[in-house]
């Protein structure tokens, strides 16, 4: 984008992007990389290396994300996989043909529906719980 066409699209209340210094790329051998992964301990690569370089005085990053454990990706895969199993569309389904008495109701009937009903609900606050979300009901 050229200069004067980026200028037109900025507001005057609204700042530039800050400008990031490029990265400084650096090859390893994987000898080389495996003994700068076990003197990092816990601590990224990078932030090891600007550590050894710098001393002390290495200025903050953000912090790492942490990756997903087993447990929150076979969480999250359950989640999707109710989100996608059509329950609701077909409990809506159920109830708009009792309404409009083509399915036979019996107290049976309404008695296994509550308990589906309930069944769901149990599954997805468990399923957003483990997750450390927050549910909506």
């Amino acid at each position: 984008m050229t200069q004067p066409l980026r200028n037109a699209f900025q507001t005057a209340n609204q700042p530039k992007p800050p400008k990031y210094p490029s990265p400084f790329s650096l090859r390893f051998t994987e000898d080389e990389r495996a003994l700068l992964r076990a003197r990092a301990g816990k601590r990224s690569l990078g932030e090891y290396i600007r550590g050894v370089l710098f001393g002390s005085g290495v200025s903050a990053r953000k912090v790492k994300r942490r990756c997903p454990s087993e447990a929150d990706k076979e969480n999250a895969a359950q989640l999707a996989g109710l989100g996608q199993s059509r329950l609701a569309s077909n409990m809506n389904q159920i109830a708009k043909a009792a309404h409009m008495g083509t399915l036979p109701v019996t107290p049976d009937l309404v008695d296994e529906l509550h308990r589906a009903c309930e069944d769901i609900r149990t599954m997805r606050r468990a399923l957003v719980g483990s997750l450390g979300l927050k549910a909506q009901e």
